[in-house]
């Protein structure tokens, strides 16, 4: 392992990333065959392949196992990857609100790893903590209790320097959790419940989830031009005429996505990072940072058979974005859904009232700031590189606190918080208003450039040493993140 005060050299972050690369490359069997062109770079529709749904694990005894393996991800094509037990996505963990959770991790990968359950509110040293890092060939057993609300969550690595790598290689995965309230509602499940892992990668199989970032990549994020869907390029799914859930992750290493469907229809928005909204909201897009998850309805009955919509990225821009070949706003096709004759059976309405989500008391709650800064090779908070070993702030347990985040850079950054959830409170520059798809419980926002985004917190669970960071993978692992320590 890095040691924990070690500051992060643009050098010293691509000689990591080169010996990963090449870790792969011996470590697992080698890309089968290279892209068709027609599949990308872009927004053509290419050669599409069907979206792939990941397998599923109780959390009650659930094993990982990570190691290098191979990946489908496309008609007759495979890739080299990194993968939760040989799958990509890796398997779904379900849960139930009251059970304990048990999940043994091995690493069988040429370096070190750690796995953080991405929302899941769990004692802090099962919080997947970079300081908790496990070698190769050694194994780690999380015990949890599932605490919290239903809701769409995710688990990743968050080994210090080498998050950013194994994610793009493959290790990434879908938690989900359920309750009684959730349950009432009468949701879309089964083939009706389409979990959707967003990543743009390079369209080629040998270079698909090869992990090289450039110097660009270093400032900006890694960027790529061709979407993947699961771990699919360019997916394609069937749907029946019947009402669908779709709970989306943004899995990439730096893309916002700005989710709409291409015939204008509105997308009914029922829950996000932190679980069911107060009320489902009609919008016509959403965006979609990396981190962060929508959980929304589209009603395909009113569509003939053959009809086909894409669930796109719009277009979109940035003030002063640096010129880089696949920028941010770049527009996508992202998931083709194609109507088959079947169903046609109307759902039950949705309630006017999906949760209860009382809100946080504001009032006299001590203010912390938190300004994140990119300059040409450094990523930082409050002026500071990231210290695995030091405790930047401490917040005593119970209490409610008003945090800005202040981005003082031409770059987007999704704020992400380990421990607790949060809600959003204001917006200010930028583009200036709290999303209706915000309201509820969050535990990622996106912080557009010169945005100051107000939120309210209260750890109010466990006490320890909890995480805040950029999600934009690459600014994380060169530095811009930071120690919150509940008391």
């Amino acid at each position: 392992m890095h040691p924990g005060g070690e500051a992060l050299s643009r050098r010293r972050f691509l000689h990591i990333a080169a010996a990963g690369a090449a870790a792969l490359a011996g470590g697992s069997v080698a890309a089968l065959s290279s892209c068709d062109p027609a599949t990308g770079p872009g927004t053509g529709d290419g050669i599409r392949s069907p979206l792939a749904m990941p397998a599923t694990l109780s959390a009650a005894a659930a094993s990982l196992v990570a190691a290098p393996g191979t990946a489908s991800i496309a008609r007759h094509e495979s890739s080299s990857a990194w993968l939760f037990n040989g799958l990509l996505p890796g398997p779904t963990i379900r849960a139930r609100q009251g059970e304990q959770a048990h999940i043994h991790l091995l690493n069988h990968l040429p370096e070190p790893t750690i796995v953080h359950w991405h929302g899941v509110l769990v004692p802090a040293l099962a919080d997947g903590h970079p300081r908790y890092a496990i070698n190769p060939e050694a194994s780690l057993d999380y015990e949890f209790p599932i605490v919290q609300r239903a809701g769409t969550f995710w688990y990743h690595p968050h080994a210090h320097h080498l998050t950013a790598g194994q994610i793009h290689r493959g290790l990434a995965g879908f938690f989900i959790i359920a309750d009684e309230e959730e349950d009432a509602l009468g949701l879309p499940s089964g083939p009706r419940e389409i979990l959707l892992l967003l990543q743009d990668r390079e369209a080629s199989a040998a270079a698909a989830f090869n992990y090289a970032p450039t110097t660009a990549d270093l400032h900006t994020g890694m960027l790529r031009g061709v979407p993947f869907g699961n771990g699919v390029r360019l997916p394609t799914l069937e749907v029946s005429r019947q009402r669908y859930r779709f709970r989306v992750l943004n899995g990439s290493q730096a893309r916002v996505y700005l989710i709409a469907l291409d015939n204008g229809a509105s997308l009914s928005v029922i829950g996000n990072d932190g679980g069911l909204l107060p009320s489902a909201t009609e919008v016509e897009s959403v965006f979609l940072s990396v981190g962060e998850r929508i959980d929304f309805l589209i009603d395909f009955a009113a569509f003939p058979a053959g009809t086909r919509i894409m669930l796109k990225s719009l277009p979109f821009s940035l003030p002063s974005a640096p010129d880089t070949q696949y920028p941010q706003g770049l527009e996508m096709n992202l998931l083709e859904l194609v109507c088959t004759g079947g169903g046609g059976a109307t759902d039950p309405a949705l309630p006017a009232v999906l949760s209860s989500v009382p809100p946080l008391a504001a009032a006299g709650a001590p203010e912390r700031e938190f300004v994140f800064r990119s300059t040409e090779d450094m990523h930082l908070i409050n002026g500071r590189s990231f210290d695995m070993n030091r405790v930047d702030e401490q917040i005593p347990l119970g209490q409610v606190e008003r945090w800005l985040f202040l981005n003082d850079s031409a770059l987007p950054h999704p704020v992400h918080l380990h421990g607790s959830h949060f809600q959003v409170v204001s917006r200010s520059g930028g583009r200036n208003l709290v999303f209706p798809y915000e309201a509820g419980w969050k535990d990622t926002v996106l912080v557009m450039p010169l945005e100051t985004v107000e939120v309210l917190v209260q750890f109010d669970r466990y006490r320890g040493i909890f995480p805040l960071h950029c999600h934009n993978l690459q600014h994380e692992d060169m530095g811009m993140m930071l120690n919150v320590e509940v008391i």
